[in-house]
């Protein structure tokens, strides 16, 4: 081998690039807040209003103020102790600009400034601030208003004293405006802001948090205070269904240094609504706190059905499932070192919390099974019924399963398949009706565009048990085309088509036969909707011709710019229409169908805000009207293109 000459760039000690500090964060912000969408620009708020719950948590602060400014900046304004403005000796600088500039510096390292927090693994206020075009901090201590400026998480100037005030007062004023070269959107949602705050102040009991959007034309207010903590926070999640029994159980302990709060109730609905918390944190993927949970709750439920016969002794005992049918329950745990599993924090690895939570659960449920057996008979009965339908549903299922390769031609007859096998190239349109159905199967291209036509509406999932919802047929063939199977079944890997594309018409009965697919998708196949593999179809409202020529519009604004751009007068041509069984073929495939010309809007749903979306459905398909009455009002104006 000849000896190499050094004419390309060295690869050495030298070339290995050091981020200092928060340049770190600015050069791969995904890391720190999971994304630079809207999801990620809300985090900024999280994460400051994180340390005043922490402040709360540690029995130092009870009021929390959230503040969106007329320029879409945020105050967030607590009374707590207020960041320490002493000098920390090993920085050298004064400890809040420590807790601004330096990742991983805070009061949460070291076991000394609190016993539990939430908070990005320690970093929250410094990745803020690093995402901020500027932040200013303010800080009430002893009489005195000391502020920092930072601009792009550079301080400004030194920490200094800006005047004098009440010698009572004591607290933390952090403003910023986030950083429009890093943010997609930086635009704040209100109600976004609103789902998330609510949740806390259920969190942490006593705690008043106001949330203010001073911007003009949406100004508003919400305060959120609940001395009940999380036995409201269930109340408040079973608005929309029938309570079975008055009283929010509600189980509250220490044991190996997590303490544990949990509340439940069961409702006439058939579905688990399960939420668990450490620190205040949602935990969307569980972990060893649910795992505790639902071991306590199984065998304290055994126990007690055996106990008072209403199990026989030859009878199998109740699943996990059956006793969780219908019910609403909040874990929240709060524990000094959490360990979460991956970056995403989203699920949490303690083995400690399981311990603790299965322990507290079982002995204050058996007290209170004990002390409640109405109570008690009621759940176990409903139990039982659940327990019969799940092994009439299994028997349904298994005609539902597609087992091996061979089965391909147990797809539903109705459906016209694409030809290509590779899901990512595949998609399917769901349409209602043989009408629409038959102008979009001569419309589609066959190569990668499926067609399954839905007689009618589909069953409505909220109000139907597991053997029911096998048993029909429009959700079976549906189930069948998508080739992931439901609930405990779904295997994400086996879904043969990429693109799940709901085609309905676009009026008010085309928007509930939308809601009664995306419900069952929701709670049967919630990844589909998670991983962003389902779509809604946005026909059109108008065709206008004119000289031949012909315009589609989508809504009314749409229609009133085409008018002005071509004249309005007699020549022009305007058809509204009604459904899609109205189109031919072409208008069909030219408007909705064709990927080059067509509007798809993306199903998008936030872990985050679980609970919420889950009262959404129960309060739009549930059986009590007052409360969706409630709903639409609320939401009417953010309505668009039902038929009027």
């Amino acid at each position: 081998m000849g000896t190499s000459t050094n004419t390309s760039a060295e690869y050495g000690a030298d070339q290995i690039q050091i981020l200092e500090g928060l340049e770190a964060v600015r050069k791969r912000p995904g890391m720190y807040i999971g994304s630079t969408s809207l999801r990620g620009l809300h985090h900024l708020v999280y994460e400051i209003v994180d340390n005043s719950v922490d402040e709360a948590l540690a029995g130092y602060c009870d009021t929390i103020e959230v503040r969106i400014l007329k320029d879409n900046c945020v105050k967030v304004t607590d009374n707590g102790r207020g960041i320490p403005v002493g000098i920390n000796h090993k920085a050298g600088l004064p400890a809040v600009e420590v807790v601004f500039t330096v990742l991983h510096a805070g009061g949460k390292f070291g076991g000394g400034g609190y016993k539990v927090s939430g908070g990005l693994h320690g970093v929250g206020a410094s990745v803020v601030n690093a995402l901020s075009n500027w932040l200013e901090v303010e800080i009430f201590h002893e009489g005195k208003i000391y502020k920092q400026r930072y601009e792009r998480g550079k301080s400004m100037y030194p920490l200094k004293v800006i005047g004098d005030c009440d010698p009572e007062k004591s607290g933390t004023q952090v403003t910023f405006s986030p950083d429009g070269s890093i943010f997609e959107d930086t635009v704040f949602d209100y109600d976004t802001l609103k789902q998330r705050l609510r949740e806390m102040a259920f969190l942490t009991k006593g705690i008043r948090i106001c949330l203010i959007d001073e911007r003009e034309g949406v100004e508003q207010e919400k305060e959120f205070h609940y001395e009940g903590g999380i036995k409201e926070f269930v109340t408040y999640l079973n608005h929309s269904k029938e309570a079975l029994y008055d009283s929010v159980i509600y189980c509250e302990g220490e044991k190996d240094g997590v303490y544990v709060e949990v509340a439940m109730q069961h409702n006439d609905s058939y579905n688990d609504a399960t939420y668990s918390f450490v620190n205040n944190i949602t935990t969307p993927e569980g972990g060893t706190h649910l795992a505790g949970f639902r071991n306590a709750l199984t065998k304290t439920f055994n126990s007690y059905a055996k106990a008072n016969k209403i199990l026989k002794e030859n009878e199998a005992a109740l699943s996990g499932d059956d006793i969780r049918e219908g019910m609403t329950a909040i874990i929240s745990v709060k524990i000094q070192e959490p360990q979460f599993e991956g970056q995403t924090k989203q699920k949490l690895g303690n083995s400690e919390a399981r311990g603790a939570v299965d322990s507290v659960v079982s002995e204050q449920l058996t007290y209170f099974l004990e002390q409640n057996p109405a109570v008690a008979k009621v759940i176990c009965e409903k139990s039982l019924l659940a327990q019969r339908a799940r092994e009439a549903a299994r028997k349904a299922r298994d005609l539902t399963r597609r087992k091996t390769a061979l089965e391909n031609t147990s797809l539903p007859g109705k459906l016209a398949d694409c030809s290509d096998k590779d899901p990512r190239n595949c998609e399917i349109f769901i349409v209602e009706g043989d009408s629409a159905g038959g102008s979009a199967k001569t419309a589609r291209s066959r190569a990668t565009q499926a067609i399954l036509p839905l007689r009618g509406k589909i069953l409505n999932v909220e109000k139907a048990r597991l053997d029911k919802i096998y048993g029909n047929a429009e959700i079976k063939a549906m189930i069948t085309a998508f080739g992931t199977g439901i609930h405990d079944d779904f295997d994400i890997s086996k879904l043969r088509y990429h693109k799940i594309i709901i085609m309905t018409d676009a009026d008010v009965d085309g928007a509930h036969i939308s809601t009664l697919m995306l419900t069952f998708m929701y709670r049967f196949m919630p990844e589909l909707i998670k991983q962003g593999y389902v779509y809604l179809a946005k026909p059109p409202l108008f065709k206008i011709e004119k000289n031949k020529k012909i315009w589609y519009a989508y809504d009314a604004v749409e229609l009133d710019q085409i008018l002005q751009e071509i004249g309005r007068d007699g020549n022009n041509k305007i058809q509204r229409y009604k459904g899609l069984g109205e189109m031919d073929a072409e208008q069909l495939w030219e408007t909705t169908m064709d990927p080059e010309t067509r509007i798809l809007e993306r199903v998008m749903i936030n872990d985050e805000t679980a609970s919420e979306i889950d009262l959404t459905f129960t309060t739009l398909m549930g059986d009590k009207v007052e409360p969706r009455r409630e709903f639409i009002e609320a939401n009417a104006k953010y309505v668009q293109n039902l038929d009027v």
